[in-house]
């Protein structure tokens, strides 16, 4: 189908999970009513499960559709189907570029889904920028995160939170979003990431996600493509330090200092533009930042546990079968609110999938969650997480909430003794440390040990998991049962700090962009790659692209 044209939108469009594309678009002619020999092209938009009736299910299509040789609004008054609609797709638009010119290239700090998005568009549009990354390209950093999983070797500037594609890399590359979005930027990220090696379904599916393994090439693919329209990519290059023009009127970047995290050299870039993508972890630029009187703020975020399951538990639940064929691993999302006020809810939901030591500063310990494309590990895992505020963890500094997250990684690190802590459900609930474990065996990336998780925590913040994991128990049977893992610390959630920017996306500082999930503007893979687009259409309609010739 091509962008542009008239199509007819079929609605829940529904199917047996077992059909054939042939059964497809025998359903198709049928439902507009269309001989067998007639031809068209259609489009799957969308596609669900309908599990009411479990175990019998059903694929739940949205299909756009086509029509050689018919009217497509006579189609619609012949059908007089309420499912059925007229569409008319223009897809994404980039603008056009803007008049002021730049003396230099726009750098972008951070190559996780932000950065990596907002270098893609502006590479495309001719504004060859450069992107810096503290830690190393895709290859060797999943060979150093192996090793610190297999020996416990952490290297602070390369690992599950540092390096190219972002704490993202490493996990289930869920790229579902809640973000609203009428201009197109969110099929627009699937699409560039179907281009560049991820599965086609991604475009369709309710809740797509493509895997750790997959997304490390989908991601060396986005840079090959930035490095061939004019950008550079810089590895192992840490932002260290800025240097401002000052006025009476205005703060404005002048040079950004960098450090080879390998060999120690420092050096200085003059800048006019800086994009700041740099992630839910970078603390120490945090800091950076607040040295040079950045507008910042602390906001609420989550913390917990990470939850596992036998996955046939969380399939019987959810299809009524265990091992269901032609599907995969089933997943969920809870939320419960509790009399005490706070909301706790389970996150990154990873089915089939594994826990992993995430962390990215010694003596301190934080978990996550990854599945490979397949999802076909034993377990399912879950964050299950309760809500905090700038009023839990001190409001007069911006950076409160760094520091909250440190404690509990803190408590993690010791609790575990190093390794990530690990306590059977019954037993968090009696708050005692495992002696022995169940039926369920944990599946985690690294070095884990039977500890007192509930021990991590704040009495309010334990005692709120414990009701939470019950609530969601009376949802799905078997989810508050005793043998059942939690590990700790789930710290990460989103980032404890909002860089402020005003309506052209600038810092209080002119020249800065914050952009992604790590200055507070969005949460996951999807949104800050969305984040990234707009960075890249703001900085777009401002300044004149390198491609335009200069008078």
């Amino acid at each position: 189908i091509t962008k542009g044209e008239n199509m007819i939108r079929i609605n829940q469009l529904k199917l047996n999970i077992h059909h054939t594309e042939a059964d497809l678009e025998r359903k198709i002619k049928k439902t507009l009513h269309l001989k067998e020999d007639a031809l068209l092209s259609y489009q799957i938009k969308k596609q669900s499960i309908d599990a009411r009736k479990k175990p019998d299910l059903l694929y739940v299509y949205t299909i756009d559709v086509s029509i050689h040789g018919i009217s497509e609004k006579k189609l619609l008054n012949r059908c007089k189907d309420k499912n059925l609609s007229l569409v008319h797709e223009k897809g994404y638009l980039f603008p056009a570029c803007g008049e002021i010119p730049v003396s230099h290239r726009p750098i972008i700090v951070g190559s996780g889904p932000a950065g990596l998005f907002c270098s893609y568009f502006l590479a495309r549009s001719g504004y060859k920028p450069i992107l810096i990354e503290r830690g190393m390209k895709v290859e060797e950093r999943t060979r150093d995160v192996e090793e610190f999983w297999s020996m416990g070797v952490l290297k602070k500037e390369s690992n599950v939170q540092f390096g190219e594609g972002g704490a993202g890399t490493f996990s289930d590359g869920k790229l579902n979003t809640l973000v609203k979005d009428e201009v197109g930027r969110n099929k627009k990220v699937l699409e560039i990431f179907v281009e560049c090696g991820a599965p086609e379904e991604i475009l369709y599916v309710n809740k797509p996600h493509i895997g750790t393994d997959i997304l490390k090439n989908v991601v060396k693919n986005m840079r090959t493509y930035i490095i061939n329209h004019g950008g550079d990519v810089y590895f192992h290059t840490k932002l260290t330090d800025i240097i401002l023009h000052e006025t009476n009127e205005e703060k404005k970047i002048k040079k950004i200092l960098i450090t080879d995290t390998i060999t120690g050299e420092e050096k200085s870039i003059d800048a006019d533009i800086v994009v700041l993508a740099i992630g839910h972890s970078a603390r120490d630029t945090f800091e950076m930042l607040y040295k040079h009187e950045v507008e910042m703020q602390a906001k609420s975020f989550a913390v917990g546990v990470r939850v596992e399951h036998p996955q046939s538990l969380i399939n019987k639940s959810q299809y009524g079968v265990e091992h269901p064929e032609n599907l995969t691993a089933a997943s969920y999302k809870l939320t419960a609110k509790l009399p005490n006020g706070r909301g706790v809810y389970t996150f990154c939901m990873c089915p089939g999938g594994y826990v992993v030591n995430a962390s990215s500063e010694e003596e301190r310990l934080a978990v996550n969650g990854m599945s490979y494309h397949a999802r076909d590990g034993q377990n399912a895992n879950s964050a299950v997480i309760v809500t905090v505020t700038p009023e839990d963890y001190g409001k007069e500094h911006p950076l409160a909430g760094v520091e909250f997250q440190r404690k509990l990684e803190e408590a993690a690190y010791l609790e575990g003794q190093g390794a990530v802590p690990v306590q059977m459900f019954s037993d968090f609930r009696q708050n005692e440390a495992s002696k022995e474990l169940g039926n369920v065996i944990p599946q985690i990336k690294g070095k884990y040990r039977l500890a007192n998780v509930r021990r991590i925590f704040p009495k309010e913040l334990g005692d709120s998991l414990e009701e939470g994991i019950l609530e969601f128990d009376k949802k799905i049977s078997g989810y508050a049962g005793d043998e059942v893992i939690l590990s700790g610390v789930e710290s990460r959630t989103s980032s404890p700090v909002r860089i402020n920017r005003d309506d052209k996306m600038e810092s209080s500082i002119k020249g800065i962009y914050p952009c992604g999930e790590g200055a507070g503007y969005a949460g996951g893979i999807t949104s800050a790659a969305m984040d990234g687009i707009k960075t890249a259409e703001t900085i777009a309609r401002k300044y004149r692209s390198f491609d335009i010739p200069r008078e």
